[in-house]
């Protein structure tokens, strides 16, 4: 394959204009930039074979030859047949269709792709190419690796009618195979992807990342303004569009693709040695900590006695680690994946796919912040509906996947707005504590700050329940408690001690399962003891977890749960 080029059909100038910019750039300095204009970014098209060449590691990329071919099955004439059309497009670009199928490694593991060439008839999904692209999904299925679409399409193809539309449906039926057998599928939306390729499998894949200022959607702009006669914003339907609206997981320039596909695949396709493993470092080059069963307390009389209001005050302080702080440091190649593929995405609540030890695992948290402005951009970590119907398609991915699923709890409850109600706060909790319950994937949970109400235990139907010891966990708020029962907010401290919300009480109580010692003076005085400390426990727990089957697994959470409160009812009977 050759070097990457701006425009293919013009591979032989020198020079060529950016539609970005309107700049002159030179050939050979935009082929160094992956395709990218040095001067505005602007990420010109490549081609298919150019996209394999640069995801592809070096010297791994193999071509498929896959029976397909595009026939005038309609006897199609517009301002010409549809066989000249045809002819002129295979000419023009040297390709038998528009799709081209490949197999090799990316990071050193093999995947699976399909890239759709814009230049062939606009990339339109016609018979042929929605019969590659099932090729390429069947060949991930018998090979059991990922399977990367890359798409670039005007939608489906007209010439062909009722059969391209079909098409639609054969590639969504292909991915529907590759879900049933807990394989990876990764969408690459490339400008631009429209109407039934976006209908299908460039939105259905597990994983959607964008190029910047790539534009996805079902209908185009100029169709939607001449339809409705509506006014539409200059960066509608574009990547950063589509990832503010939780459409897409995440937008990557051109060369952090390759890095960022292969940290996902990678989450995957790992698993941690058979061996019996050492207490884990945060990093390679920190000092080791101590043993992982020192650090988790059993017992409540091993903990002392802690006034309950100073316990919140505590979990509230601004300088202890978030979960964003403890995934980084204490997890290995996190890639986060955004928004809820409904419309929305909710900064207080992360999540995505990370590594620890070795093991690929799915990670979710509240996000609080450390300063007023992310405090304020995060809601307090108060998550909206989209961020627990963010949750649960991680979680549903995790189970397709076999992953764990580890969560980090740390918030005063749920957002409590207008616009929240409006849009199912209790529904989308409801939803997020039932698919918990049900996950066949050990879960494991850990409170690092604040866990209140039922937003927080939307995150916290787990295999083990943790809490570090300056944590709370609550029902409601002390100030909430005082202000409905003793119509009093200065009864916080006294509603405090009556919820018995610190991490011993909570322990003696049998709701969480153990207490993480904290470095001396908190884990605010020492982040990089703190992740220390949560990766050593972690890990540990989740080999033991692990070692029991999905069955056992979820026998064992739903007993867990069903177990609260029963004795007192048994004695009141």
């Amino acid at each position: 394959m050759t070097g990457v080029v701006a425009h293919p059909e013009a591979a032989a100038a020198d020079w060529t204009v950016c539609p970005g910019c309107r700049t002159m750039l030179y050939g050979r300095r935009l082929a160094r930039a992956l395709g990218v204009c040095p001067d505005c970014g602007h990420h010109h098209r490549l081609t298919a074979a150019q996209r394999l060449e640069q995801l592809y590691d070096p010297g791994t990329v193999d071509l498929h030859d896959l029976p397909a071919s595009s026939r005038d099955v309609l006897g199609f004439t517009d301002t010409q047949p549809y066989p000249a059309r045809l002819e002129q497009a295979r000419r023009r670009t040297g390709l038998a269709e528009g799709v081209l199928v490949a197999s090799g490694r990316i990071d050193g593991h093999e995947v699976v792709t399909a890239a759709m060439d814009f230049r062939f008839l606009g990339g339109s999904l016609g018979t042929a190419s929605g019969e590659l692209i099932t090729q390429a999904a069947e060949l991930a299925l018998r090979r059991r690796v990922p399977l990367l679409i890359v798409s670039a399409s005007g939608g489906a193809r007209m010439q062909e009618g009722p059969l391209a539309l079909m098409q639609m449906a054969k590639t969504s039926a292909a991915l529907a195979r590759l879900d049933e057998a807990g394989i990876l599928t990764l969408s690459l939306v490339t400008d631009p992807t429209y109407g039934g390729v976006a209908a299908s499998f460039a939105t259905l894949c597990d994983v959607i990342i964008a190029e910047p200022g790539a534009r996805l959607g079902f209908a185009g702009r100029r169709v939607i303004q001449q339809t409705i006669r509506e006014s539409l914003p200059d960066d509608f339907q574009t990547a950063e569009f589509l990832l503010e609206h939780g459409l897409i997981d995440a937008v990557r320039p051109r060369a952090q693709l390759r890095a960022t596909l292969g940290r996902l695949v990678a989450a995957v396709r790992t698993h941690p040695p058979a061996r019996s493993v050492p207490v884990p470092r945060a990093r390679p080059d920190d000092p080791p900590s101590h043993q992982p069963d020192d650090l988790v307390v059993r017992d409540p009389e091993g903990l002392a006695q802690v006034d309950p209001w100073r316990a919140v005050q505590q979990a509230r302080e601004l300088d202890r680690p978030t979960t964003l702080d403890y995934v980084h440091r204490a997890f290995d190649d996190f890639e986060e994946l955004r928004g809820d593929r409904l419309g929305a995405d909710c900064a207080a609540l992360v999540g995505g796919l990370g590594r620890i030890d070795g093991r690929g695992v799915v990670v979710l948290g509240h996000q609080k912040g450390s300063t007023v402005a992310e405090l304020t951009a995060r809601s307090y970590g108060m998550a909206s509906p989209a961020g627990y119907r963010k949750a649960a398609r991680l979680m549903r991915l995790a189970a397709k996947l076999g992953l764990p699923v580890v969560t980090f709890v740390d918030t005063p409850g749920a957002y409590p707005g207008r616009t929240a109600e409006e849009d199912g706060q209790a529904l989308a909790i409801a939803r997020s504590i039932w698919l918990m319950a049900s996950l066949p994937v050990p879960v494991l949970t850990l409170i690092i700050g604040e866990g209140g109400s039922g937003g927080a235990l939307a995150l916290a139907v787990a295999d083990q329940v943790l809490i570090v010891e300056r944590g709370v966990y609550s029902v409601i708020t002390p100030e909430g408690c005082a202000a409905i029962l003793w119509n009093d907010p200065s009864k916080a401290p006294a509603a405090a001690s009556a919820l018995r919300l610190d991490a011993r009480n909570l322990l003696r109580l049998g709701v969480v399962d153990g207490v993480l010692r904290e470095p001396a003076g908190g884990s605010r005085a020492d982040h990089a003891e703190a992740a220390r400390r949560v990766r050593a426990v972690l890990t540990a727990e989740l080999t033991r977890l692990s070692a029991r089957d999905g069955t056992e697994l979820l026998r064992a959470r739903r007993e867990r749960f069903r177990a609260y409160g029963a004795e007192l009812t048994a004695r009141v009977s």
